[in-house]
């Protein structure tokens, strides 16, 4: 029997023990979960030891158990990573909003329902899976290691320490990622970069309490008013950012990437019709595909200052706060883009108010060669599993593990994600298609034999 008779031969187990881990509600953010975090590594220790793999632990951090397994008898053959995790979001309002049970999986119209089906229990379990049809059958041409945290949902806070403290037994040629989508239902994706982010907080104080706007407007900075001229300070009627320095490392996109962002990227249109927005706005001289993925940016995500009640109060607030994002592509630097946020902000701000910034989260940008080994073998594998070539992606959101990984492993990230775009993540009715677990589950196994072969 080869791999792929075997997934086929044991294609309902495959999905009833998928249930069985789904039903677990290993929700990292709330307390009460703490126990069924440690169920699921649990469950998952057994299950890796149960498919044959040569090593397997468990290792504490000061938050939740990290699953590592491994299976090194490939010699000098490649060594792939394998990470997941194995927390999910809360199922809020699951008696409303949820048709079944978040943590009872039902299968419905060829979908699987449930909290983490896609994110990441079911896309573990392709990855889980293919390595478990490889070793079954005596066809294993790679060596192979698992990576399975618990804290990606509230991120990742010890992953770093433990990477550090276990690099050289975590050392690889690759890594294999399965949590990111499809390009839509038919057809596969595979990216290759996503966005840093710096994530600042401005607090301006003025007044050591609210003020009567009639008896002391006009002689007194009111710390609304000084923190709107700053917000716009930091961008141009052109849409970029005039923080100094903050375009200089950027990578521009090739012809290529500009292209295929334009045949395969949002449209206008498509902008339109997903956000109810009027029509497009963004930095001049490019589409809506590249300021989404592609060019780096700077948004206000919370503003707060003075009366917010209904009707009127005519007041002087005393402070004014504002949160703000900025995603980064390329080579920005998150330390220098931090210290350069924070410098320009001084400089526009007067001295008739106390000015505090925070620091909330920063994280590099992360962009992959499309020209390796391993990239060329993903791709193939999605390619041969789904019925068409995929489409080369840049992610506009962040995923802090990336850079991590290439900082401390020096190994490039391979993201092979088999769910769809709508499949509800972090939302009620999460659901993963069975036709598409079958088929992840084929795609690794085929990638893992193109690298083996390579």
């Amino acid at each position: 029997m080869n791999p792929y008779e075997f997934v086929d031969a044991n294609r309902k187990e495959f999905i009833e023990e998928l249930k069985e881990l789904l039903r677990i509600p290993s929700v990292s953010t709330l307390s009460e979960h703490k126990c069924d975090i440690r169920r699921t590594a649990e469950w998952l220790r057994a299950h890796l030891e149960s498919i044959g793999m040569s090593r397997v632990a468990l290792y504490e951090t000061p938050g939740n158990p990290i699953v590592y397994a491994e299976w090194l008898e490939a010699g000098d053959a490649p060594t792939v990573l394998i990470y997941g995790h194995y927390d999910v979001q809360p199922a809020d309002d699951a008696d409303n909003l949820w048709l079944s049970d978040p943590f009872e999986p039902d299968v419905r119209d060829g979908n699987l329902y449930a909290r983490g089906a896609t994110d990441d229990k079911g896309q573990t379990i392709t990855q889980i899976k293919a390595i478990q049809s490889l070793l079954a059958t005596g066809q294993m041409p790679v060596n192979v290691k698992f990576i399975i945290e618990g804290e990606e949902e509230i991120g990742s806070r010890n992953l770093p320490l433990y990477l550090r403290n276990h690099a050289a037994e975590l050392a690889c040629d690759y890594l294999v990622i399965s949590d990111t989508s499809k390009l839509d239902a038919q057809t596969p994706a595979l990216a290759y970069a996503t966005r840093g982010l710096v994530y600042k907080e401005i607090i301006l104080t003025g007044p050591n309490r609210d003020l009567h706007s009639g008896q002391y407007g006009g002689a007194v900075a009111n710390p609304a008013n000084v923190l709107a001229a700053i917000l716009n300070s930091l961008r141009d009627h052109q849409g970029r950012v005039t923080i100094p320095g903050f375009y200089d490392d950027v990578v521009p996109l090739t012809p290529e990437e500009r292209q295929r962002l334009g045949t395969h990227g949002l449209s206008d249109a498509d902008l339109v019709a997903k956000t109810g927005c009027p029509s497009p706005s963004g930095e001049t001289g490019y589409t809506t595909a590249e300021r989404c993925t592609a060019r780096p940016t700077l948004d206000v995500n919370g503003l707060c200052a003075g009366y917010t009640g209904e009707g009127a109060a005519t007041v002087i607030p005393t402070t004014a706060t504002a949160k703000l994002s900025m995603r980064l592509v390329g080579n920005q630097n998150p330390d220098a883009i931090s210290l350069a946020f924070d410098e320009a902000v001084r400089q526009v701000c007067p001295p008739t108010v106390k000015l505090t910034i925070r620091n909330h989260s920063h994280c590099a940008a992360y962009l992959a060669p499309t020209d390796s080994p391993g990239m060329r073998a993903a791709a193939q594998a999605l390619a041969d599993s789904f019925g068409r070539p995929p489409v080369l992606t840049r992610e506009g959101g962040t995923l802090p593990i990336l850079p991590l990984f290439k900082e401390v492993l020096g190994a490039d990230s391979l993201m092979l994600g088999f769910s769809v775009p709508d499949c509800n993540l972090h939302s009620p009715n999460e659901f993963f298609h069975v036709a598409d677990f079958v088929a992840g589950t084929r795609c690794i196994l085929r990638f893992i034999e193109r690298l083996g072969h390579m």
